[in-house]
């Protein structure tokens, strides 16, 4: 992002992207327990932008790890009994109710629901100095929340962390578990440039 400040923490209309993320997900269900993990380096400055932007929607906090796997671990420590476990990229601050309750039930109902969307560029596999073309047909856009029965995942994250663990779909592929993919929503961006930025700057004021 060319940025000193975490891009988690980078202002979207006038306040942090976290703040809008949890918004959602709040908004999606009052009686949510959200569980922030965030690096031990950052607790102290998230607690400052609360108070400067009086945000107070209930959730918890705990570090994270050096790697995501490891801070899914963490947060997955402070769940104590069975439920279905949203699993969510704080800068993915577009997320809507409607796709959460959709993933939430979907996970509910089948064990566990990985949102997805259909793959519009043509695609190149490049290996060994070499490139092909690949049929786009055959590959999906994997984003979160990634949704699974608390007891289902959980395993996963007290196994060892393998180098194909890029996602929390992943993690419970390699348990033996079959996904479950869902739609999900072409504006649901995850904020990775600048470009990113602005886009959703555009699409939040024309929601407006």
């Amino acid at each position: 992002m060319g940025s000193d400040i975490p891009k988690q923490f980078l202002l979207l209309q006038d306040k942090p992207i976290l703040f809008h993320t949890i918004e959602h997900f709040y908004n999606a269900y009052h009686n949510l327990n959200i569980i922030v993990v965030l690096p031990k380096r950052q607790v102290i400055y998230w607690a400052e932008l609360k108070r400067k932007y009086d945000f107070n929607i209930p959730h918890q906090i705990v570090a994270g790890g050096k790697s995501r796997f490891e801070s899914v671990k963490n947060g997955m420590s402070l769940i104590t009994e069975e439920c279905v476990v949203g699993i969510h990229d704080a800068v993915r601050p577009l997320i809507t109710e409607k796709n959460i309750k959709q993933l939430f039930s979907a996970a509910e109902k089948n064990g566990n629901a990985i949102p997805y969307t259909p793959c519009k560029d043509s695609l190149r596999k490049v290996e060994n100095g070499k490139n092909k073309a690949v049929p786009r047909e055959q590959f999906v856009l994997i984003q979160t929340p990634q949704c699974f029965w608390w007891s289902k995942i959980k395993k996963g994250y007290f196994a060892e962390e393998e180098p194909q663990f890029t996602d929390d779909a992943s993690v419970f592929e390699f348990l033996g578990g079959k996904i479950n993919l869902v739609k999900g929503d072409e504006h649901n961006i995850k904020i990775t440039y600048p470009s990113d930025l602005l886009f959703a700057e555009a699409l939040l004021s024309n929601k407006d």
